[in-house]
Parts: C-alpha cells; sequence; structure tokens
C-alpha cells in the first residue's frame, strides 16, 4: 500500500513554505527564533494555581460537551463587562483552541463550491479549513498603503450568491492591523443585506494597543460568528483552550460535529480559563504591555534600517516587514537571514501572494532578543 490510499486531497500536500526553514533552522546552535505566535511568558502562576486546584478537587472528568455551565458563564460575564454584549449560554461553546471552532464551523456551514471570502495576507488555515469543508475559498487582497484595511467596495465585488461566509481577523495576523469601527460596520451591513455570516477570529481582541476594541458582534449579531481563545492574552497556548459564540443552531450543529470528534474540551483547562476570564482585568495588562513595548522597539528598529519599512502596527504581536528594497521576495529573503544571520522569521508568501514583500516578525522574545536580532539584521547586505 502507499500513499494512493489517501484521499485525493492528501496524496498532493499544499507545499509546505516553512519546511525547508523548520528544518534548517532546528540545526542551528545560535538560532534566533522570531517566527512563532508562542509568547516567551510562562502563564500566570495565580491561574495554574487556580485549575491545579480544582484539579486536585476532582476536575478530571468529561465536562458538558459544549463545556462546563462554569465556563459558558465566565465567557458570557466577560463580554458583559468588557464590551456591554449579551449571550445566552446556547450559544457558547468551549473549543480545543479557537482553530477548532472555525474548523466546526465551516464543516457545519458549507456544503460543496459555497464560497467564503478570506481577506489576504491571511493566517495559512483558514483558507485550508475551507477547501477541507469543500467550500471555494474566495481571497480580495488588502494593502499597505490603506494600513491593511479591507476595502468594502473590493469586497462588494466579490460577494455572489454563492458567498456563505467571509473569514476576518483584527487585530490581525500577520499585519497587525486594526480595522476601523467604521469598516466593522460596512462589513457588518453588507453580510446582513447579503445573507452571509462573518466568521471574526478575535483571538488578539486585548492587543488593540491604541483604541478600544469592538466585537463585530456589536454590528450584526445574528451574522457573526466569534471565535477567541486564552492563549495569546494569557499567554495559555499548551492548554488548548478556547471558545466560540455563535447562534445556537450554528452551535447545535457543531455540538453534534464536535461529539464525533473530541466530545469536550479538556476540563483542567476550562478550570484555568474560568479563573483567567474572571480575572482578565487584572491579569492581561501586564501581557499586552510587555507586547506593545517590544513591537514598538521592533518598529524603532526597523526605522534605522535601510531596505527595510513597516507601516505603523495597531495591534496583534507581529511585525509584517516591507523588504521590496532588496530586490528580493520573502523566501530568498528569510533563508538569507537563517543561513548568514541565524535569525529565523516567516516569509511574507507564507499568508498569501500578496505578501511577498514581506516577512513576518513575532515578537515572541525578549527585548534583549531582539536587539540581537536587530544587529544581525544590520549587517546584511545585498
Amino acid at each position: 500500500m502507499n500513499q494512493t490510499y489517501l484521499s485525493q486531497f492528501y496524496q498532493q500536500p499544499v507545499e509546505n513554505l516553512l519546511m525547508d526553514f523548520t528544518t534548517m533552522a532546528s540545526q542551528m546552535d545560535d538560532l534566533l527564533n522570531l517566527s512563532i505566535g508562542d509568547p516567551d511568558l510562562t502563564t500566570d502562576t495565580t491561574i495554574i494555581a487556580a485549575a491545579f486546584k480544582d484539579v486536585k478537587a476532582g476536575h478530571t472528568h468529561y465536562t458538558a460537551s459544549d463545556g462546563s455551565q462554569e465556563f459558558i458563564q465566565a465567557v458570557i460575564d466577560f463580554y458583559q463587562r468588557q464590551y456591554n454584549l449579551n449571550f445566552k449560554p446556547e450559544q457558547v461553546r468551549a473549543s480545543v483552541g479557537a482553530l477548532q471552532g472555525m474548523y466546526l464551523t465551516l464543516q457545519v456551514l458549507l456544503d460543496k463550491d459555497d464560497e467564503v471570502i478570506i481577506h489576504e495576507p491571511f493566517f495559512s488555515p483558514y483558507k485550508t479549513q475551507v477547501i477541507e469543508a469543500v467550500g471555494t475559498p474566495v481571497i480580495i487582497p488588502t494593502y499597505e498603503e490603506d494600513g491593511f484595511q479591507i476595502n468594502v467596495d473590493v469586497l462588494k465585488k466579490a460577494i455572489t450568491p454563492k458567498t456563505k461566509a467571509l473569514i476576518i481577523n483584527s487585530p490581525n495576523n500577520p499585519t497587525g492591523a486594526v480595522f476601523s469601527k467604521d469598516t466593522f460596520k460596512q462589513i457588518a451591513d453588507l453580510a446582513i443585506e447579503h445573507n452571509f455570516f462573518i466568521l471574526s477570529d478575535e483571538v488578539y481582541e486585548a492587543f488593540n494597543f491604541y483604541e478600544d476594541f469592538t466585537p463585530m458582534a456589536t454590528f450584526a449579531p445574528d451574522n457573526t460568528i466569534t471565535f477567541s481563545s486564552f492563549s495569546k492574552a494569557f499567554a495559555m497556548t499548551g492548554w488548548r483552550i478556547g471558545y466560540m459564540i455563535a447562534p445556537e443552531y450554528i452551535n447545535k450543529a457543531c455540538k453534534l460535529l464536535n461529539e464525533d470528534i473530541t466530545f469536550s474540551a479538556p476540563t483542567p483547562s476550562q478550570r484555568a480559563g474560568i479563573y483567567a476570564l474572571n480575572h482578565a482585568e487584572e491579569l492581561v495588562p501586564s501581557v499586552v504591555a510587555v507586547f506593545k513595548e517590544r513591537l514598538e522597539y521592533v518598529e524603532k528598529r526597523v526605522a534605522s534600517v535601510p531596505f527595510m519599512s513597516l507601516h505603523p502596527v495597531k495591534g496583534s504581536m507581529y511585525a509584517f516587514i516591507n523588504i521590496s528594497k532588496t530586490g528580493l521576495g520573502s523566501v530568498e529573503f528569510a533563508m538569507k537571514l537563517l543561513q548568514e544571520h541565524q535569525v529565523l522569521v516567516i516569509p511574507g508568501k507564507a499568508f498569501g501572494e500578496s505578501g511577498d514583500n514581506y516577512v513576518r516578525l513575532a515578537a515572541t522574545q525578549d527585548l534583549s532578543v531582539l536587539e540581537d536580532a536587530f544587529n544581525r539584521i544590520e549587517k546584511m547586505s545585498f
């Protein structure tokens, strides 16, 4: 037997641009890894202690497949406190990270050839998940000169009778862009007019550095499915816990599918999430401040490098650095940086073709590491 026994989709998987980079990087002793969106911070000790206490007290069993009542209520309370939004328990689902929620949702929404609009540059799993759900990705560009905002006129032209959903991500990975409230409102109006869903990835909601964040559900509650996670704002990547908030009928469909996959999110992680959300106002600001300081440092250093430029970063934990002055594409530039100076960044092409003049730097290392990285970058010649 051989790979022809796999499904056709996996017999010829999409080329992984990062495979050569990660293989080479794994063999380097003096590597500075600025590629991964995994904060170097350890989960706050109070979250760990609360989860450990609950596990010792017997929270080691399945919860309901949607999540425990306490977890769901913690999500509801958080959105009421933070955003004055009110949700019913039947709308909330604990998920194994935000991506699982997105996967479940696309699987229950899409029939063959249904279209899902994705704004580029984009987090690469979005496109793959649409294809896995037998949908058709429709890519629309965003541009640096527009602050990587969605141009609503471009979005309008992409809408067809087959449009089932639009995936948005603000604050954005990889660009660091934050969509304006006006952009959100215009997108919401289009979704209502044309009867499509907005799948709003709000994992970086806390990393909105210079203005208050407003969830998409504020503007189109019946059309919005919200995904979020504890991974970034609470530095809890390894706990694999997130949640989704959706119209009740969608959540019911996701329940049926999820009971065939994971049944429920990990109970110890739900317990950690309950404590984290109930103490978010105390815990989150210090994490966000770390990344705001780092990205402001990155902006300062990029400004002093003649072959780089950077549109002001408004949010997230990433800098999408323009390297077009080098004359190299993103893959060639990132490989040169890795081979010659042992600094690992992600080629912008990994986030779509329009990203080929950029590399993504994750500010997930200490300032001293960022300083060392830019000292090395400054030695590059072209």
